[in-house]
């Protein structure tokens, strides 16, 4: 059976893109998240993950307010992005891992979750920059299963499912006929919100309470909160931590931390980061 290796939840500004692009990895703004990354290096080198479970939302790529799916999950043979309007440049396409795709699929199905089976997908930064920010070669030694959740077309997907989506996930590759080393990403957040009239909020100490919680006896806290709730702890788009919830759920009882990094501002956003590994 396949053997889950780890997990790690990351930010997945647009912006990241264009300070990879120019260069800017050792700017004073910059080096303080970057250097966030170098542990992360290190632990996939002895992890050796074959496949990434990618927990991301889409940012108008794929789907658009006139069709947004709660969940989607790919299947496809490969992924490749699109200019987004960010000037972010294009990355080299990834390989999708099919057989582990359509054992999701069933396996969800299955557990009653009413998904999107997509054999044809795009992914956005929301996907893109996590890879690149953990393998900055852009080489992609991994093959990789996106699941989309939907974060910006309410009603959203409460916290509660979001948690029990990543636990089906979680049983779902462990029960995956493969000898395969898996690991489960989470993008996106943490606490911040780019219109309106609260632009640049970020809640510290909601955010740090939430990366501790992950890692204590409650890890499903966040559950405990509704949409509503988050999205005024944490900013409109600070509700992107559902795909953290979902790998950490994916991950099983109990973790370690390996790693974590917080830094604000980037580009008025919380810019979280966590390494963890089941026990």
């Amino acid at each position: 059976m396949a053997h889950i290796v780890g997990g790690i939840a990351t930010s997945h500004v647009p912006a990241i893109g264009r300070a990879i692009a120019k260069g800017l990895q050792n700017d004073p703004y910059w080096k303080p998240f970057f250097d966030g990354f170098a542990p992360v290096h290190n632990w996939l080198a002895e992890a050796r993950p074959d496949v990434v479970v990618v927990f991301y939302n889409d940012h108008g790529l794929n789907f658009f307010l006139d069709k947004m799916p709660t969940f989607s999950v790919g299947t496809a043979a490969s992924y490749r992005n699109a200019d987004e309007g960010w000037g972010i440049p294009e990355v080299p396409p990834f390989t999708g891992e099919q057989d582990l795709s359509w054992h999701l699929v069933n396996h969800l199905i299955e557990a009653e979750f009413d998904i999107t089976t997509c054999q044809e997908m795009l992914v956005d930064h929301a996907f893109t920059l996590p890879h690149a920010l953990c393998w900055p070669d852009q080489k992609w030694p991994v093959k990789v299963v996106p699941i989309c959740f939907n974060t910006v077309q309410f009603p959203l997907p409460t916290a509660k499912r979001c948690w029990r989506l990543g636990e089906e996930v979680g049983k779902a590759i462990r029960a995956w006929d493969s000898d395969a080393r898996v690991m489960v990403m989470g993008t996106g957040g943490l606490s911040h919100q780019l219109d309106g009239e609260r632009a640049g909020f970020i809640n510290k100490d909601f955010d740090l309470a939430f990366m501790e919680s992950l890692v204590s006896q409650k890890p499903d806290w966040a559950t405990q909160f509704s949409i509503n709730e988050l999205v005024e702890k944490t900013g409109t788009q600070g509700v992107e931590l559902l795909m953290w919830l979902a790998t950490r759920a994916a991950l099983g009882e109990q973790v370690k931390q390996v790693h974590a990094n917080y830094h604000i501002p980037i580009s008025n956003t919380a810019a979280g980061l966590m390494v963890l590994e089941p026990r």
